[in-house]
């Protein structure tokens, strides 16, 4: 009689909250350096253009560049909508340790991005 090796079924992911505190664990504190990165380039962009720049300070355009930050986090949050799901996968270790890769991929769209609206959006019309 040959013995059939059961196969042990994967392990139950962690509950949701435990899943949400990692997630929320690991993506804050990055959305620091996320922020530092597109306000650089907003920043660049003004100090390195300076004189042309000089009559877009006014009250609208400060409110305008407050409603493109907003978006800019709220993008940002997209990462959890990738992260939670993989979590609850069977692919969760793998995924926590190469999750830096949503990260960088997700910055540099955003870069890129933000060098295109200051680039074509604002700065011609200055």
């Amino acid at each position: 009689m040959i013995a059939h090796e059961s196969a042990s079924p994967a392990p139950a992911p962690p509950p949701l909250r435990e899943i949400l505190a990692d997630a929320v664990r690991y993506w804050e504190p990055r959305r620091l350096g996320y922020n530092a990165l597109l306000a650089a380039i907003f920043l660049g962009w003004v100090v390195f253009t300076w004189p042309h720049f000089r009559g877009a300070f006014t009250l609208s355009a400060l409110a305008a560049l407050t409603v493109l930050a907003l978006l800019a986090n709220l993008c940002y949050c997209a990462a959890y909508l990738i992260d939670i799901p993989l979590q609850y996968s069977p692919w969760r270790a793998f995924w926590r340790e190469r999750r830096r890769v949503l990260w960088l991929l997700g910055a540099i769209l955003a870069a890129a991005l933000t060098w295109y609206w200051v680039a074509d959006e604002i700065y011609p019309f200055v």
